[in-house]
């Protein structure tokens, strides 16, 4: 295995301070509760989405949530609107060197995709909350907004979202998940639900993880090196620091390549150059060709929390972190032979004798492509409580947050064709940047007004600016060459009849060119740019922000003893999109002591990101087994707007919940939700659109100099309405028994149904395969199961994964659908003291090597598997070793 050779360090000043604010309220409850609730005030108290706890430990405990209301923390079965809590064990038991796959594992809401090594989408995943994208659920920290990544995604959802991965697990006290829509509270992005990640913030202790794995292909070996301390700050604050690297090998899960185009074996007997390749490398064709599967990574990722009391009632606090990574996958394998139209396209050197680059690659090309991502954040604030006569109560927290994220493509191991046999092979191709600044005001005020509970009021206001930069590549990666032009060495004539071009006095007739047929190569051009992500020029780049100011306030309280209300209202006005105005009701009533009924209504809304507004890039796709240059445009680029885009709009929404608590006993809850979520004028990446003449002049109008070498187009566009409803059930249960340890079961399960109610866009823009996909390419349903039993000292873990059926149509074939049935898999995991403040673990993810059908429909280049959220990598086994201190 490889170990991690470059990492970055993490610079930051300790920060200052922990609320207290919260803590008054989290009196009734037990010491573990209370512990939880600084923790969530810690963070933030007048903005978090849930505050928490890990599991309970015995019968009084309960998790301590604030979940859509910034205010007044509340147990997780009185909250009236639903929410996850994973703490910091379950966190630990996944396994995972990836925070995304972490929550993928405990949450059945929550599902994450993975890309199969062919797209820039490979660096940044976009995971998906109740079945709607990335860009829907806004992620938190510490209560506060997370800034988005430099990755916008160019299929699909079109998705510019936080990136979860930059936050390492060890640094994670505990993880909150609210599955219901809360713009009206927290602004645009949270449609779908809220995630916030607490941070750890103890004063003294700490941990070291050394955990090595494998899947039992023999492949995607895995390292991770994670510690956490936590110091004091003077006797009255503290200083947490999180560091976590890893190192992940890539996997290959395709198989012996097949193509209408092109057959190996084929080429191996009538091919002598490639014959010769392949004995020369000690190939087996029956091997795979293209690779696909996870790409490699290395990443290194720190995280600082900290807090400080000022006075009895006043606090400053700090976090930051730092993250740097990199991502290496593999384009597509461009076959040596078939016309492929970069090997195969033959031109006249300089000497007028014919060349490809088959010449240079004999073997074919499949270029490794990297995504170096650098990201951290930074953010401070001041809290402060002030009681006042009569039971009032003001709480107030002032902050300030930054947050930076930049992704580097490169290529290797390709060409810019134009150049022919003088292009170089690396190539620095462009870089995309997003940046976030924000100021926060919030508020809570507390009141008796004669109801059961007081009455609270949460107010406040926030000043955001967004930011976008595209910096361009260097000069090889967009640029021309020699062979960017029809007859660079001027052989012929430039006559525009054909029939009449002769042989310039000084080509050399040897060569048997043929000036009066256009086949000949004298004539042939070669796409410039550099071959799988093509570099940017300085004409498409910039910098480009959009600034918002909201104001928000939340009025709830317990107005009798079972019945508790909330009205939320949040006006927010953009400088890109104008205003907007959303509220949102919830309301519990407990039928009994141990049921309850809940549920919530409201509206919803996501103003287009700066990257989806203004992103421009080129990359190699696949369309129907073959290559193609795939160009991305902004909707109001003069291409786009040719072909009959319009400029991006807000996204709204309408949000409706339903659903009932039980706690029959102190050791058993069970939560259902059933809900509803209209979304119109989605923003969603049209179909591919294949370039005509009519299109290319269009281009060359608009000033795509590289016109000619653009396969196909695509752009966002506010492309249809649609209606995503389902039904969220989870239980827990706890016992001890007798001798034998304490056993904990938690089963959830989340069923969806997908449906667009209406297109906004042409068929030609949004297909039909396109519209049936959407409705039906996710599971219907998932669920999962997790068992800890503990033996005396010795724990054991039993999970089961399970993903419900769904289908895929292809463009190919005749439009022909595939469909997978229901796929379960099995994680388990035994971990036991060996003294001195060591524990080992050992265990496996999928321990069953469950993998998904293969690809029936369109399979080529020997694609076994297609992208989704069912893992098709395999079993995976790893053991781990954990020092407390």
């Amino acid at each position: 295995m490889n170990t991690i050779t470059r990492f970055s360090t993490l610079t930051a000043t300790s920060a200052i301070a922990l609320s207290i604010s919260t803590a008054a309220m989290a009196n009734e409850a037990d010491s573990a509760a209370t512990a939880a609730a600084s923790a969530s005030a810690s963070a933030d108290a007048a903005a978090t989405a849930a505050a928490a706890a890990v599991q309970p430990a015995t019968e009084t405990q309960e998790p301590i949530v604030v979940t859509g209301l910034r205010g007044k923390p509340r147990t997780a079965t009185d909250s009236p609107v639903p929410v996850d809590v994973f703490g910091e064990e379950q966190i630990q038991n996944t396994a995972a060197t990836d925070t995304l796959e972490v929550l993928q594992t405990l949450s059945p809401s929550y599902t994450v995709s993975r890309s199969p090594n062919t797209d820039t989408d490979s660096f940044v995943r976009a995971p998906s909350l109740r079945g709607l994208p990335a860009n829907k659920t806004l992620m938190l920290v510490n209560g506060r907004r997370r800034h988005k990544s430099g990755s916008v995604g160019i299929y699909r959802d079109a998705s510019q979202a936080a990136d979860a991965a930059t936050i390492p697990a060890i640094a994670l006290q505990n993880v909150e998940v609210l599955r219901d829509g809360a713009a009206a509270q927290y602004g645009s992005d949270a449609i779908a639900g809220v995630i916030n990640f607490q941070l750890k913030d103890a004063s003294s202790g700490g941990s070291l993880i050394a955990q090595a794995g494998q899947y039992y292909e023999g492949d995607g070996e895995s390292v991770m090196i994670a510690g956490n301390i936590g110091l004091p700050l003077t006797d009255a604050g503290f200083v947490n620091i999180s560091a976590q690297l890893n190192d992940d090998q890539n996997t290959v899960r395709s198989r012996t390549f097949s193509s209408s185009s092109w057959d190996p074996f084929e080429a191996y007997a009538t091919d002598a150059a490639f014959a010769a390749a392949v004995d020369a490398a000690g190939i087996d064709l029956n091997d795979p060709l293209e690779i696909r599967g996870k790409p490699k990574e290395r990443a290194a990722r720190f995280v600082i929390n900290s807090g400080i009391d000022i006075t009895d009632n006043s606090s400053l606090y700090a976090f930051a972190n730092y993250s740097r990574s990199q991502g290496t996958a593999y384009g597509s394998y461009r076959t040596p032979g078939g016309g492929h139209n970069v090997l195969d396209n033959p031109i006249r050197l300089d000497d007028g004798s014919v060349w490809t680059f088959k010449e240079k690659y004999p073997l074919g090309l499949q270029p490794p492509f990297m995504g170096d991502v650098t990201d951290w954040s930074a953010t401070g604030g001041y809290r402060t409580e002030r009681e006042f006569s009569n039971g009032h109560v003001l709480s107030a927290d002032l902050s300030a947050r930054y947050g930076y994220n930049k992704i580097q493509y490169s290529m290797n191991g390709t060409v810019n064709p134009s150049y022919g046999p003088y292009s170089q092979e690396n190539f620095k191709a462009s870089a995309y940047t997003s940046d976030e600044f924000a100021l926060n005001g919030d508020f809570v005020y507390q009141m008796p007004v004669g109801f059961y509970g007081d009455l609270v009021f949460n107010f406040g206001t926030e000043f955001r600016r967004e930011g976008y930069r595209i910096s361009p590549g260097e000069l090889a990666s967009y640029s021309g060459g020699i062979w960017s032009e029809q007859d660079p060495f001027n052989f012929c004539s430039n006559e525009a009849d054909l029939a009449s071009r002769t042989l310039n006095a000084g080509a050399p007739t040897d060569q048997g060119i043929d000036c009066t047929s256009s086949s000949d190569p004298v004539y042939n051009i070669l796409q410039p740019g550099s071959n799988g992500i093509t570099g940017l020029s300085p004409d498409v780049a910039g910098r480009w922000t959009t600034e918002s100011t909201s104001l928000y306030g939340e009025i709830s309280s317990e107005v009798t003893e079972k019945l508790f209300l909330d009205f939320a209202a949040r006006y927010e006005d953009y400088s890109s999109f104008g205003d907007k105005l959303v509220w949102k009701a919830a309301a519990r009533y407990y039928v009994t002591d141990w049921a309850a009924i809940r549920g919530s209504i409201g509206t919803g809304f996501r103003a287009p990101s700066t990257g989806q507004l203004y992103i421009t890039q080129t990359t190699i796709s696949t369309r129907d087994g073959g290559t193609i240059n795939l160009g991305l445009y902004p909707a109001t680029h003069p291409v786009a707007e040719y072909l009959g885009a319009t400029p991006l709009r807000p996204e709204t929404s309408d949000n409706y919940s339903l659903g009932f608590t039980l706690t029959p006993t102190p050791n058993l809850t069970l939560t259902v939700d059933a809900y509803r979520i209209k979304m119109y004028d989605r923003v969603y990446a049209s179909s591919t659109i294949m370039v005509t003449d009519e299109i290319q002049d269009a281009m060359f109008a608009a000033g795509v100099n590289d016109a000619y070498s653009i396969d196909g187009i695509r752009f966002f566009q506010n492309a249809f309405d649609t209606t995503t409803q389902g039904i969220d059930v989870v239980g827990t249960y706890k016992a001890d028994w007798l001798e034998a340890g304490s056993t904990s079961i938690t089963a959830a399960f989340n069923i969806n149904d997908y449906k667009i109610d209406r297109l906004n866009v042409d068929s030609i823009t949004f297909s039909d395969v396109s519209v049936y996909n959407f409705e039906h390419n996710n599971p219907k349903w998932r669920a999962n199961m997790t068992l800890n039993q503990d033996v005396g000292a010795i724990s054991f873990m039993l999970r089961g994964n399970f993903y419900g059926p769904n289908s895929r149509q292809t463009t190919s074939s005749g439009n022909a659908i595939q469909k997978w049935k229901t796929q379960a898999m099995v994680d388990f995991q035994v971990s036991a003291p060996i003294g001195d403040g060591f524990t080992l673990a050992v265990g496996g993810q999928n321990i069953f090597d469950h993998y998904p059908e293969i690809n029936l429909i369109d399979d080529r280049n020997g694609r076994t598997y297609v992208d989704g959220p069912v893992s098709w990598q395999g079993g995976y086994y790893y053991g781990r070793i954990t020092f407390d201190f």
